[in-house]
């Protein structure tokens, strides 16, 4: 059953602590003994999808002949991020590539660096007003959540409960794939929904919020956790609820913990976005926009559907997300 899940879609058209974990990454002159600069500004730092797409985006620039210089906050919060972006905004480089943590709180200072002539690139996540950005690039993130349905659909064939474990409220991403699996849970019936519950990114939190909604309703059949912090924390509580292989768990991104609930059993799918695609796209449409070329207004890059049973297959290989470059 759980084979039917294959497939891979594609659409082309989008924490506490202070201390920003950095890394400079590919450093090369251009033909002008001139490098053109990049920041990328990561979501949060120590994540395996920020880091498989640090890990695509220090090729891409390195390939170019430019510098990438990779920041994060040590937590997926806009207190933390922006004062990352505001020493990146003074420092002048030519472009910013950012995974903004918040719709709202971060529309002002993202708008300061496209006042200041820095070229903006939205990467996974966005913005209210995203006009000042020269591109967005991000996952088809409805779809995803939509593809998360109906795994689990496929997986609990005789309906019954769902619930989502989200991140934060004000998360494009999230709150989109939130979205598609609610609208097609909805749209079917015989999955009624327990509601949205907020981790905050912390997987503790997530692991204790899934023991207490399975204490209150114990036939929930499906879990829909919309990050990897929230798929490692649901796993984790549903494990301690007693209930591994009877609620079915699909997570959204492939790190190594999560490939590694997959195979013991206790996630059963995963949705694997592509965070090197992103990362590769958002080098060159910021470069794009250095040199005054046109860019892409919207890129929608594609996900992977992760099963048990094509783990081993190069594809699923190529779509499980790095720990290190």
């Amino acid at each position: 059953m759980a084979a039917a899940l294959v497939m891979t879609m594609s659409a082309c058209g989008a924490a506490e602590g202070n201390a920003p974990a950095g890394s400079t990454g590919a450093s090369a002159g251009g033909d002008d003994g001139e490098a053109k600069s990049i920041t990328f500004i990561q979501g949060v730092a120590g994540d395996n999808f920020y880091i498989s797409m640090q890990c695509a985006a220090e090729a891409a620039a390195e390939a170019a002949g430019a510098e990438l210089d990779t920041q994060g906050p040590q937590k997926f919060d806009p207190t933390l991020q922006t004062p990352i972006l505001t020493s990146a905004i003074a420092a002048g480089p030519d472009a910013i590539m950012i995974a903004p943590t918040d719709v709202t709180a971060m529309q002002q200072p993202l708008q300061q660096a496209a006042d200041a002539g820095i070229k903006v690139v939205l990467v996974d996540t966005t913005v209210s007003d995203p006009s000042m950005a020269v591109s967005q690039i991000s996952s088809d993130n409805v779809g995803g959540g939509e593809a998360a349905f109906d795994a689990i659909k496929q997986l609990a064939p005789d309906g019954g409960k769902v619930l989502v474990i989200d991140n934060q409220p004000g998360i494009s991403t999230t709150e989109a794939r939130t979205k598609g699996f609610t609208e097609a849970a909805a749209a079917d019936g015989s999955y009624p929904s327990v509601g949205v519950q907020y981790s905050k990114n912390e997987p503790a939190v997530a692991a204790q919020l899934v023991t207490a909604a399975l204490a209150k309703d114990p036939d929930i059949v499906g879990i829909f956790a919309t990050n990897l912090f929230s798929a490692e924390g649901a796993a984790t509580g549903v494990r301690q609820a007693g209930k591994d292989g009877e609620v079915k768990i699909v997570g959204f991104d492939a790190g190594p913990d999560q490939v590694e609930a997959l195979e013991a059993g206790t996630v059963q799918a995963l949705i694997a976005q592509q965070p090197g695609t992103i990362g590769e796209d958002g080098v060159e449409q910021a470069l794009a926009a250095i040199d005054g070329e046109p860019t892409e207004a919207e890129i929608q890059t594609g996900f992977t559907i992760i099963t048990a049973d094509n783990l081993d297959s190069p594809e699923s290989q190529a779509a499980v997300y790095k720990a290190s470059c």
